[in-house]
């Protein structure tokens, strides 16, 4: 009994020590914002409509300087009009502070992008794997949720209005024996990668940051996207500041690897097949998958032969670009066959 008990011990350190984390995730929150305002009056709604509506187009393309297009400069005068729905709700922050969370409609939102030129970007998006390591007078440690709740509330709440799914590591024995904050603080790309790669990510973040006398931060940001990797430095500025510089390195370089301009008119001329498909729950999981992807208008079943399912995709981008898109599903693996104006994949149930 003992021998069993050890033998199942060290299989739950090894099922611990795998966690996996998806590749990707759909951002359900694209089209809404909230607003800090003064009070519940129609001018502070309205003002809260317009930054509101400006927060969601920058998730939506991936872009602030859509902001600056004339469409979108009148369309933003006029947001109020534009609101779905809204609510008001007390921010925590103190017993006075209130919040608008102001909706719009996908549709409306897409069409005033595509309209202007600008990309579109949609919801499924990569997951970052944050390590941010602090100098506090010369001890360095990771922060936390624990050591630093402050640093890493305005860190996760940067992410989420860029649309970025972001997730912090376990900081378990696993990750301790992998990576130290001494080893962290060099931001070297294999020391990252590998201590990284438990997680399942291809999107990595590092940071290193030291506070300054006058409360001001220094510091470094490194992005790992597959074998690319950015480098950002940050000298005296907030900590809002400093966070902004790293969140946007990331946003930057996936918008521009994944946001895709629309042509407006809907193709149907694309074909795409996967195999490897056994169940009717796998069948409908990919048409309602593809379907959930703003680019794509329809998927629609042609034949099925065996695992094999032949759609035709209504969209409003190439092959090239659906191609980008669609490989962030883990479950969807590329296979021989595909051409300029038909994709083909390979199902893993």
């Amino acid at each position: 009994m003992t021998r069993l008990m050890v033998r199942l011990a060290g299989l739950l350190v090894l099922l611990l020590a795998a966690v996996p984390v998806l590749a990707s995730e759909l951002v359900r929150d694209l089209y809404v914002a909230e607003v800090a305002v003064e009070d519940r009056s129609a001018a502070e709604l309205a003002r809260a409509s317009g930054e509101g509506l400006a927060r969601v187009l920058v998730k939506v393309s991936g872009s602030r300087e859509v902001l600056a297009l004339p469409q979108i400069e009148q369309a933003l005068k006029s947001a109020r009009n534009q609101v779905l729905q809204y609510s008001y709700s007390r921010t925590g922050r103190s017993p006075e502070a209130l919040a608008a969370r102001v909706e719009f409609d996908p549709g409306q939102v897409r069409g005033l992008l595509t309209a202007a030129g600008a990309p579109l970007w949609t919801a499924n998006r990569p997951v970052v794997l944050l390590w941010l390591v602090q100098d506090d007078g010369g001890e360095r440690s990771f922060v936390t949720e624990e050591s630093a709740p402050e640093l890493t509330g305005t860190l996760i709440e940067a992410f989420r209005r860029r649309g970025i799914p972001v997730r912090l590591p376990l900081f378990d024995l696993t990750d301790s024996a992998a990576l130290s904050p001494d080893q962290a603080w060099q931001l070297s790309a294999p020391r990252l990668h590998a201590a990284s790669r438990r997680y399942g990510v291809t999107e990595v973040l590092a940071g290193r940051v030291a506070t300054l006398s006058s409360e001001d931060r220094v510091g470094d940001w490194t992005y790992l996207a597959g074998d690319n990797k950015l480098n950002r430095s940050v000298t005296r500025a907030s900590v809002e500041e400093f966070v902004a510089r790293g969140v946007s390195l990331v946003a930057e370089d996936m918008a521009a690897r994944y946001a895709v301009a629309a042509t407006g008119l809907p193709d149907a001329g694309l074909t795409m097949v996967v195999s490897g498909v056994t169940s009717y729950a796998d069948y409908a999981g990919i048409v309602s998958w593809l379907e959930s992807l703003e680019l794509i208008e329809r998927a629609s079943v042609t034949t099925i032969r065996g695992d094999q399912l032949s759609l035709q995709l209504t969209a409003q981008a190439d092959a090239g670009h659906l191609a980008t898109i669609i490989e962030l599903n883990p479950r969807l693996t590329p296979a021989a066959g595909g051409t300029g104006t038909q994709l083909s994949y390979r199902w893993r149930s």
